[in-house]
C-alpha cells in the first residue's frame, strides 16, 4: 500500500482506522516512555562511572550536559521535519538513532564512546515527544484529548520521577552497562513493531527550510542550556562565573533568532513559528509549565540532596522514598485526563497550583530531624499537584492552536521544558551553594550548612510557585472545547 493510500485511509472515520489510530498513540506512548526513562536514569549513576572509568566528576557530567545539549539543538528542528516527512519515517528514525545510541553506550569501552552514544540517543528522544504530542492533536478529536494527554502526562511526569529509583535499584545489584542493556530490548521492540505495523497518519507538505535558522536555534538553545546545566554542576566550585559565558552567548543569538522566526513566520518560512505565542491560552500554558518543570528537575535534584546529605540515607533508600510520588502521578493522569474532558482546564490547575505551592513551602520546614513521613508526604503532596497541572496544561496550550501550528507548538513546548529544566536546576542549586558556602565559613557543620542552603533553595522555589496560582487564573478551555 502506497504512503498515499495510507494518509487518505487516515481521513476516514472508521471503526479499521480508529483501532488503527490506537494502536499508533500507544506505540508512541511506550516508545516516548523509554527514551524519557532513559534520559533520567543517569542522575544517581554518575559517581559509578568516576569510579569504574577512572574520570574526574567534570569528564563524567558530560553524560548528562552532552544530552540535554543535544536535545535543545534537535528538538527546534523536529517543528520542521514532522511537516516535512510522514509519521512513520519519523518515528523509524527517532527509535533507530536511540537504539544504536543505547547500543555504543552498553559496550562502550570508555568515557568518550559512552558520550557519543548518550548524544545518538539524544537524537531520537528529542524527536520523540513533539511527534508524539502533534500525532495525538491530529487523531484525537477535541472532546476526548484530555483522556489520551492524561497518558502523555505519565510519560512526561512519571519516567523522570521514578528513573533515578529504576537506576539506584539496578546498580545496587548490577553494573552500569545494565543501564543500557536493559533498555536496549524494549527500544529494539519499539523499532520493530514500528517498522511491521506503524501507518502515515499525516501529511506531510512541502515547507522551506531556513538554513540559518538552524545554526542560530543550536547555538541559542544550546548555549542557554549548556551555560545553565554548567552552572547546576558547578556548585559555584572553582571558576563558578564561567558558565555565564555561553548563557550570556546563547541569549543574544537567542533573541536574533527569535527575531527572525517573526520576521519568517508571515512567510510560512519559520523554523520554529512564534506565532503560537499570539494565543494567549498558549502563552499561559507555556509559561507555566516551564514553571512546572523547574519545580520538578528541581526537587528531583534537592531532594535526593537532603535526604542523602542530611537525613543520611543511602541513595537506593532516597530514590524508594521517590517512587511513591512517581507512581501517584501515574495513577492520577488518566482521571485528571477525564475530568478535564468534563470540567475544562481552570477548575483543575488552580488546585494543582496551590496543591505544589503549598508543597514547595512546606519543604522550607524541613531540617536535618525533619521525619521521613513528613518529607514522603511532602512529595507526594507536590506530585499530586504537579498531575492535576500537567495534562491540563498541554491539552489547553496546544489545543487552541490551529491544526497547521500543532508541530510548531510541540516543538516549542519540547523547548521550553528542557530550557525550564536546566534553569531550575542551576537556580536552585546555585542558591544552596551560596548559602552552605556562607554557613561552612560561620563555623557550622557540614549537615546543617546543607539543610541551611537546602532551606533557601526550598524558599526560592515556593516564592516562584506563588506566579503559578496567579498564573492558573487566565488559563481558558480551547474553543473547540468550549
Amino acid at each position: 500500500m502506497s504512503s498515499e493510500t495510507q494518509v487518505r485511509d487516515a481521513a476516514a472515520p472508521t471503526p479499521d482506522t480508529a483501532g488503527r489510530d490506537r494502536l499508533v498513540i500507544a506505540l508512541l506512548l511506550v516508545s516516548a516512555f523509554t527514551v524519557i526513562l532513559n534520559e533520567t536514569l543517569m542522575s544517581v549513576a554518575l559517581p559509578r562511572f568516576m569510579d569504574a572509568l577512572g574520570v574526574s566528576a567534570n569528564a563524567v557530567q558530560w553524560l548528562t550536559t552532552a544530552f540535554l545539549l543535544t536535545m535543545a539543538v534537535v528538538i527546534p528542528i523536529t517543528g520542521y521535519l514532522i511537516q516535512r516527512l510522514h509519521t512513520r519515517t519519523i518515528f523509524l528514525m527517532a527509535m533507530s538513532f536511540f537504539s544504536i545510541g543505547t547500543a555504543v553506550c552498553a559496550v562502550a569501552p570508555g568515557i568518550g564512546t559512552l558520550i557519543f552514544g548518550r548524544v545518538v540517543q539524544a537524537v531520537g528522544t528529542a524527536m520523540m515527544m513533539p511527534l508524539l504530542m502533534t500525532t495525538v492533536m491530529t487523531l484525537v478529536p477535541p472532546e476526548n484529548r484530555g483522556k489520551t494527554m492524561g497518558n502523555i502526562s505519565i510519560v512526561i511526569s512519571v519516567a523522570p520521577a521514578i528513573g533515578p529509583t529504576i537506576s539506584g535499584i539496578i546498580l545496587n545489584f548490577l553494573s552500569w552497562h545494565w543501564l543500557f542493556i536493559l533498555v536496549l530490548p524494549i527500544g529494539l521492540g519499539s523499532l520493530v513493531l514500528g517498522y511491521l505495523r506503524l501507518v502515515n497518519v499525516t501529511t506531510p507538505r512541502r515547507v522551506p527550510l531556513d538554513l540559518l535558522s538552524v545554526p542560530l536555534s543550536a547555538v541559542g538553545f544550546g548555549g542557554l542550556v549548556y551555560g545553565l546545566s554548567a552552572l547546576g554542576e558547578s556548585r559555584g566550585e572553582g571558576a563558578a562565573m564561567s558558565p555565564w559565558v555561553p548563557v550570556a552567548v546563547g541569549g543574544v543569538v537567542m533573541a536574533l533568532f527569535v527575531w527572525r522566526q517573526i520576521v519568517l513566520g508571515p512567510q510560512d518560512r519559520a523554523l520554529l513559528d512564534l506565532r503560537t505565542f499570539r494565543i494567549r491560552v498558549f502563552t499561559v500554558s507555556v509559561a507555566m509549565l516551564a514553571l512546572a518543570m523547574m519545580s520538578l528537575f528541581g526537587m528531583i535534584i534537592l531532594l535526593p540532596i537532603y535526604m542523602q546529605n542530611v537525613l543520611g540515607m543511602s541513595p537506593l533508600e532516597s530514590g524508594l522514598l521517590l517512587l511513591p510520588g512517581g507512581l501517584l502521578m501515574g495513577l492520577l493522569a488518566p482521571f485528571i485526563g477525564r475530568m478535564f474532558d468534563r470540567v475544562g482546564a481552570r477548575k483543575l490547575v488552580i488546585p494543582g497550583a496551590v496543591l505544589v505551592s503549598g508543597s514547595l513551602w512546606f519543604a522550607t520546614t524541613f531540617d536535618a530531624h525533619s521525619p521521613i513521613a513528613l518529607v514522603l508526604a511532602g512529595h507526594l503532596s507536590l506530585s499530586a499537584g504537579l498531575a492535576l497541572l500537567f495534562t491540563p496544561l498541554f491539552t489547553s496550550g496546544l489545543g487552541s492552536l490551529p491544526k497547521e501550528l500543532y508541530s510548531h507548538g510541540s516543538a516549542v513546548i519540547g523547548s521550553a521544558q528542557q530550557v525550564a529544566g536546566a534553569a531550575g536546576i542551576a537556580l536552585f542549586v546555585s542558591i544552596m551553594t551560596i548559602r552552605i558556602e556562607s554557613q561552612l565559613s560561620g563555623g557550622a557543620t557540614l549537615v546543617d550548612a546543607t539543610a541551611s542552603g537546602l532551606h533557601d533553595a526550598f524558599l526560592c522555589g515556593a516564592a516562584l510557585s506563588l506566579l503559578l496560582i496567579v498564573a492558573g487564573f487566565f488559563v481558558r478551555r480551547p474553543p473547540d472545547q468550549a
